[in-house]
């Protein structure tokens, strides 16, 4: 019997991927463009998140309209991976980005698990 994969998807009220500060998010940084990381950083607010994230709601004010980094559809073209690796790569790293903002003990964290059906390591 052949196990379905998991598909990556974004999970509600989460936000992680917008925190955006430049410190914390080198291996993004690397591998913009000029113009991109032009972008990137104009979107950076003064505590470290995008100012076009709405912390209330955790949600994106620009979603439609979001930069193209912005979008797990460009991770091949931004990171060298396959097409064929983009979901794996995604759930990866949304898992590092959201276990390093809000822990991985925390409510978001779990349900990113339950959602891509995750195991937790102990």
């Amino acid at each position: 019997m052949k196990h379905k994969q998991v598909q990556w998807s974004c999970i509600n009220n989460c936000g992680a991927c917008c925190r955006l500060s430049p410190e914390e998010r080198c291996e993004a940084l690397n591998v913009l463009s000029p113009n991109q990381l032009e972008t990137y950083m104009e979107m950076v607010g003064d505590d470290g998140w995008c100012i076009n994230y709405d912390k209330s709601t955790r949600s994106c004010r620009i979603y439609t309209d979001r930069p193209d980094f912005c979008r797990v559809s460009n991770l091949p073209g931004l990171f060298d991976i396959e097409e064929s690796e983009l979901n794996s790569f995604a759930i990866r790293c949304c898992q590092q980005q959201i276990k390093s903002i809000y822990g991985d003990t925390s409510q978001v964290y779990r349900r990113f698990q339950y959602r891509h059906k995750l195991s937790r390591k102990k």
